[in-house]
């Protein structure tokens, strides 16, 4: 089992910068993706970044050069640092984590609500 625990979202101007962490516990050495997904109102969950074990990272092409993903090992977290934000990254985001030998995220946290005012 692993928990996922997101923090830091809230409420940002459009051009600000807002960064969320991703909290991890439970059996992290069997993590082998980490990742961020997004869900906007009325919108299906969309991928928006993911680190694997060996830091290799993927990002959708809405935020290239805008959010970075990285991850603190001792500290057993992840973050999404986001700059630049505009109105449409307006969403709910989640953190989700899958396992070495699954084809699929298998574990999600809560969600954290970010909105983006113009």
């Amino acid at each position: 089992q692993v928990q996922l625990v997101e923090s830091g979202g809230g409420l940002v101007q459009a051009g600000d910068s807002l960064r969320l962490a991703c909290a991890v516990s439970g059996r992290t050495f069997r993590v082998y993706i980490m990742g961020w997904f997004r869900q906007a109102p009325g919108k299906e969950r969309e991928f928006v970044t993911s680190i694997t074990w060996r830091g290799n990272t993927d990002y959708a092409e809405s935020v290239k050069g805008r959010f970075t993903i990285s991850r603190d090992i001792l500290k057993n977290t992840m973050y999404l640092q986001m700059n630049s934000m505009k109105p449409e990254d307006t969403a709910t985001y989640y953190c989700a984590a899958q396992m070495t030998g699954s084809a699929k995220c298998d574990y999600w946290g809560q969600g954290t609500q970010v909105t983006v005012a113009s």
